[in-house]
């Protein structure tokens, strides 16, 4: 029993250095195929800048609205615990949570949205360790 090779049954595939070229400037016709009819890439790079400057700034207004929201809370929480029979550590934590919730605001106002992110992650969990300690 003999099997047969691909090149026994498709004998009219070239490729490689074999390929045939059309017209006069010797590119193939997989290549021809293969690039697409528009290269309009200004167009593209507008809409592109336009949409990262938007995505920037909206980024930039949550981590601000953000940082803001979660200060207030973090320092409504620990007027509220001041005041009651909590151990000294449990307002503290929220004062201090709230703090780098603040610094975060501070630093996505300026652009740095990525560590903003990172020390609002950081401010809540703080606040999370005094809440525990309660």
């Amino acid at each position: 029993m003999r099997a047969r090779t691909d090149s026994d049954t498709q004998d009219d595939i070239h490729d490689g250095p074999q390929a045939e070229t059309t017209g006069t400037t010797g590119r193939t016709e997989a290549a021809d195929a293969a690039e697409p009819a528009d290269t309009d890439d200004d167009a593209d790079d507008d809409t592109d800048e336009e949409h990262g400057t938007e995505d920037a700034r909206r980024a930039r207004w949550t981590a601000i609205g953000t940082g803001a929201l979660l200060t207030l809370a973090g320092l409504a929480a620990s007027l509220l615990r001041l005041t009651g029979s909590a151990p000294a550590f449990v307002p503290a934590a929220y004062a201090l949570g709230a703090a780098v919730c603040a610094l975060a605001a501070l630093l996505g106002s300026r652009g740095r949205t990525r560590r903003a992110l990172w020390l609002l992650i950081a401010g809540v969990m703080v606040m999370a360790i005094g809440d525990q300690a309660d």
